[in-house]
């Protein structure tokens, strides 16, 4: 489970993203401003998912109050991020500046 970086280290924009911690970071304070949750206190969990064998996006799920799940996904190919809300409808779409090393 992945614990958000102290609140001085957020990344402020999209733009800024060049790694995946400061990625990590950045969709677990959008999904918390989503719901309104305490950035701090909610771990994310995240997955590899693969088309045919290779790694082509991952998956991070938000685990907030009484089963609340907010989740994103990354897309490798596009160098995009869809955030979905706690019903699984997307709320959310951005594209990165830099590519995440």
């Amino acid at each position: 489970m992945y614990q958000p970086f102290p609140s001085g280290m957020l990344p402020a924009a999209s733009a800024d993203v060049r790694t995946l911690d400061e990625l990590r970071n950045f969709i677990h304070l959008a999904l918390c401003r989503k719901e309104n949750l305490l950035e701090h206190h909610f771990p994310m969990s995240e997955l590899e998912l693969k088309r045919n064998g290779d790694c082509c996006a991952f998956q991070f799920i938000l685990h907030g109050p009484r089963s609340v799940q907010l989740s994103a996904v990354w897309d490798l190919i596009r160098n995009e991020v869809l955030l979905y809300d706690v019903v699984g409808k997307r709320f959310g779409k951005v594209r990165l500046a830099n590519q995440v090393a």
